[in-house]
């Protein structure tokens, strides 16, 4: 079960000042490298998750919607589900193998297999 999560606000519990206002907290995300640049890890995972098996893939730099899209197509390339979350890519099932070869015929030439 996931714990709650209470709006960060930087451990502010009150505030006796009239004029305050929270600073605006915006994270830049950086440009998507091209493909032959990126050092991805893949690795196989089964912590928290009740002993099935999740392949991962880390070390992506780049826009969230770039990082989205990849995932898609290798949720596609090994016909299982997965999802993407915390700049990490996550798909069900030991695929290390599948993956590694679709990133290497996608120009990802610096991918890893752990």
């Amino acid at each position: 079960m996931q714990k709650k999560k209470l709006h960060s606000f930087s451990g502010l519990v009150y505030s006796t000042d009239p004029n305050f206002k929270m600073a605006d907290e915006t994270v830049e995300e950086k440009e998507t490298m091209p493909a032959a640049n990126q050092k991805l890890r893949i690795l196989l995972d089964r912590k928290q998750r009740a002993g099935k098996s999740v392949t991962l893939i880390e070390g992506f730099i780049g826009k969230e919607a770039d990082r989205v899209e990849l995932g898609k197509k290798l949720k596609a390339f090994c016909g299982t589900g997965g999802s993407v979350k915390d700049n990490e890519i996550l798909i069900q099932g030991d695929n290390r193998d599948k993956i590694l070869q679709w990133l290497q015929k996608n120009g990802y030439t610096a991918a890893k297999k752990i």
